[in-house]
This record gives C-alpha cells, sequence and structure tokens, in this order.
C-alpha cells in the first residue's frame, strides 16, 4: 500500500493527496498515520510544496467528512449499523463510541474527534443523524482537521526516508492528547460543582 500511495500522490499530486485522505476518512481502516507522513515525504521529494500537501490533505479531510455526514444524515442510525457491520475493521461499537463522543462534548467534539483514534474518521457519523448545522461542521471540520495534516504531513516533510519513525510517537501523542482533554473537562466539572454550592450556600444565607 505504502508503494502505491507514494505512486499515487507522485503521478497526480496534490489530487491523489486528496483521494487518499479522503478515503481515509470515509474508510477508517486506512490509517491516516501513514498516507499524511507519505504526503510530506513525497512533498520533500519535489512532488508539490509543503503547503500545497497541506491544504490537498485538508481538503481530502473535508470531503470525506462531507460524504460520511450526508449518508448519515440521509439514512439514520440503524442503516448506518447495519453498513459499518459489512466493512472490515469498523464495527457499530466505533459508530456507538464517536457517538457517545458527540453527544458529551456536543460540536467541539468534531474538533476534537480529529485527533483521537477511530473517533477522527466517524465523528461525522453522529455529526449527520444528529442534523448538527452543516456550516459549523465544515468549519470545526476544516481546522481539525487542518492542525492535525499539519503535524503529520510537516513530519512526514521533514524526516524524510525515516518519515515511518513518527508512527510510535503518533501513538504516545494521541494518548497524551486525551489525558490533558479528560483533565480539562475534570478542571470544568470541578469548577461548576464548586459554583453550584456556593450558590446554594449564598441563598440559605439569605434565606
Amino acid at each position: 500500500m505504502t508503494a502505491w500511495l507514494v505512486s499515487l500522490m507522485e503521478h497526480v499530486g496534490g489530487v491523489g493527496v486528496a483521494l487518499a485522505i479522503a478515503l481515509e476518512s470515509i474508510f477508517p481502516p486506512i490509517p491516516s498515520e501513514i498516507i499524511l507522513p507519505l504526503a510530506g515525504f513525497t512533498a520533500a521529494r519535489g512532488s508539490m510544496s509543503l503547503f500545497g500537501a497541506i491544504l490537498w490533505a485538508t481538503m481530502g479531510s473535508l470531503l470525506g467528512a462531507w460524504a460520511l455526514y450526508g449518508i448519515a444524515r440521509w439514512f439514520g442510525l440503524h442503516r448506518i449499523h447495519k453498513a459499518v457491520d459489512r466493512i472490515p475493521g469498523v464495527s457499530r461499537k466505533d459508530v456507538n463510541k464517536a457517538n457517545e463522543w458527540f453527544n458529551k462534548y456536543g460540536t467541539w467534539s468534531v474538533l476534537i474527534g480529529r485527533v483521537i483514534p477511530v473517533v477522527r474518521s466517524l465523528i461525522s457519523i453522529p455529526a449527520g443523524f444528529n442534523q448538527m448545522n452543516f456550516v459549523k461542521f465544515s468549519g470545526w471540520t476544516f481546522l481539525g482537521s487542518a492542525i492535525w495534516n499539519t503535524v503529520l504531513v510537516t513530519a512526514g516533510y521533514m524526516l524524510g526516508d525515516q518519515w515511518c519513525s513518527i508512527l510510535g510517537v503518533l501513538n504516545v501523542f494521541e494518548d497524551v492528547i486525551i489525558v490533558v482533554f479528560a483533565l480539562v473537562l475534570v478542571f470544568f466539572a470541578w469548577r461548576w460543582v464548586r459554583n453550584l454550592i456556593r450558590e446554594r450556600r449564598s441563598t440559605q444565607s439569605h434565606e
């Protein structure tokens, strides 16, 4: 697959990058952790500019996300469950996980979900069948994808032939992101509870 992806990007250029990333967004078994550093590596070989690789990758992410959003909005959760059971490497549990993220964190999940494994691709599905505003969905998707794509494409560009060395680091990076995000949520929950307790004490003192 690696050789095919490099060949596709070298012969078709940015369109090949966008196509590969769009497919990754629709079919999660295709990992962006491989495609994006490869796009940077291909750019380093002179097939395209670094900025062009990032831009094309982000457009591909957006197109793939639009496709899943539209399918989910049109068919609904029940039919989506039946469809994903037929896709190798994906199950309805993955869709339910993405849906839990969306229900718990709202529209922010579309942004944060772009750096979380599996959720990164599937978050478009609950956004679709929950009928999230399309403009907001597109904006958060573009921003989150641009950040993720910039990091990985640039890393592949700088590492060159050693691009595969980034894969181990990515696993640690993703774990750190999850932990930091969880700590932020705990902090806001603690502050909310503290303020609620203060309000109740203030109300009782006035009584």
